[in-house]
Parts: structure tokens; sequence; C-alpha cells
């Protein structure tokens, strides 16, 4: 049988924790998660990682492995996924992956793109840019060198906007130049799936998510992490907001408001990146299991048939 890695991909609170769990269980197999944020195990309620029942139920890879305080990356991620995969592999033929970290997908799924080296000097110069003149300056910086790549990466992400204003300003090349070049074939065939909702429908969601967070304990997390705040690690949506209500910046009903609206555009930012790849297969999220099974099983039986 040919190796298949089932990917399962969605906006932010639309279920797919439970559809791969439910998938892992199906075929017998393991997990492996691709979502950035729930890799730190000091970030548990705000991240809406799978709980302990959830995994204890079917065997998780790369959930709360790394601390905050670690220096971790996509790059370092696709080397460990890969690894990961490929003794998993020789155990079962199809394992499940699930996240909504859409670089950190294409990463194991399609492999990252090549950048060249550039002097260490230019990130320090520009995180020094970043304390003094702020976000917004490096956004503006940015779209006069490469239009392109302002439009389409995370641009409230000042780690994504540094990167790609560092590879411009060490090469006088456009960061996106060095996109989507030839990557390397991968030993697995990846089938991805996707979990839909209308969008009012995506953002009560995670509206009562967020409400449900608070509920369960998200302030105390947040203020355990208080020292170390710097961290680019804590600079997610859900801890960032609360930092102000705990300085003293924000009434807490208002930054409350603010990671509602902030993870509503990240929702948005998700599905425009999931919405590129024309071979998501897409379900709405309350369709039945059974009516995900049986067409992933059909799929995989054609790709065996063309092995």
């Amino acid at each position: 049988m040919s190796k298949i890695l089932i990917s399962i991909v969605g906006p932010t609170a639309i279920g797919k924790t439970a559809l791969s769990i439910q998938l892992a269980q199906y075929f017998n197999t393991e997990i492996l998660s691709a979502d950035s944020r729930q890799f730190f195990k000091e970030m548990q309620i705000g991240t809406a990682a799978p709980s302990n029942e959830e995994l204890s139920t079917v065997k998780h890879h790369f959930i709360h492995h790394k601390s905050i305080k670690d220096d971790y990356n996509v790059g370092a991620f696709e080397k460990d996924a890969l690894q990961c995969l490929e003794e998993l592999f020789n155990k079962k033929d199809i394992i499940i992956m699930v996240g909504g970290s859409g670089l950190y997908i294409d990463a194991v799924t399609r492999g990252l793109d090549d950048f060249p080296e550039v002097d260490k000097s230019i990130r320090k110069e520009l995180n020094y840019t970043l304390e003094d003149e702020g976000l917004e300056y490096l956004q503006n910086q940015l779209k006069k060198l490469d239009t392109i790549s302002y439009n389409n990466i995370a641009i409230d992400n000042p780690h994504r906007v540094i990167r790609a204003l560092e590879i411009c300003m060490g090469t006088n090349k456009p960061y996106s130049s060095f996109l989507n070049k030839e990557k390397n074939n991968r030993p697995f065939k990846t089938i991805t799936i996707g979990l839909k909702a209308e969008r009012d429908i995506i953002y009560k969601r995670i509206n009562q998510r967020v409400d449900m967070m608070m509920q369960i304990g998200l302030l105390n997390e947040v203020k355990s992490l208080l020292p170390y705040k710097n961290l680019n690690a804590l600079n997610t949506v859900g801890y960032k907001e609360l930092f102000n209500y705990l300085y003293g910046d924000w009434e807490l009903d208002f930054a409350i408001s603010e990671i509602k609206k902030n993870t509503r555009r990240f929702a948005k930012r998700q599905l425009t990146w999931f919405k590129k790849n024309q071979d998501i297969l897409w379900f709405d999220f309350t369709i039945s299991f059974e009516n995900i099974s049986n067409p992933l099983e059909q799929k995989i039986k054609k790709l065996n048939e063309s092995k």
C-alpha cells in the first residue's frame, strides 16, 4: 500500500480536533499536530489544545513538546515532523495530521521555500525598528519593497513581516520571488480534507470558544506567563490582549472583545491560505462522519490502484 498522510485543515474552532480523533480511531493510527501554537507546554487553554482525555484516546505527536523559552521555528518543525512520519510509516500505512497553521502544514506536505542566508544584523536592526517605530512602520516598508508579500503574508504578525523584510533587504530581491519554487518530493501521498461553515457560524463558534476559555481559567494562565511576555511564542492572540489588561492599559471586557476580533481575523487569514490549495476536499462541519470516511476510503483506494 501507498503511505498516505491525511491532513485536516480549516479555520479555528471548526471541529478539526474531534474529526482527527475520529479518523485516527477509524484507521487505527496516530495524530501529528501542525498547530504551531499548541507546541508549547505552558500555553494550554489559550491555544485550545486537545484535552488530557483526548490526548489519552489517540497517540498525539507535537503537542506540548516544547517550552516557550525554546527557539523553535517552521524549519525545525519540518525536519522533526518528517523524521516522525518516517518512523510512523514503518508501522502504519495511514497517518493523520491536523492543524490550522498553513505554513507548518505546507512545510510537511510540500516542503519549505529555499531562502539565501542574509546578514543577521539586518534582523537585529529590524527588531530595534519594531520597538522604536512600531509594526505599522515596518508594514509600510514591506509594502514599498514587496507588494505581493505585503498582500499575502500575515501582515499583523511582526515575526513574518520582519522575516520578509530581512530577505528583501539582504538580497535586494522581493521575498515573494523566492516562493513557490520546485520542492523536494515526499515519500508519501497526501490527502487534504477541510472543514467549512458559513462565516457567521465560524465567528459565533469563535466567540463561544473565547468565552469558554475565560471560564476555565485563561486569565490565570496568562498571569502565570507575564514574566515572559516578550517571548515570540507569546505574541499570540489570547495572550497579548490579556497582557494589555494585566498592565492596566485595557479594561477586561475590551481585552476579551479584542481576542474575539483578532481570532476572527486569524480565521479569515486561515481560509484565505487554504483556499489557495485546489486539491482540498471540503466538507461542511456538520456532515456525518460516514460521509467523510467513505469518500476518503475511495480516494485511498484510487491512490493505491495508481501506485
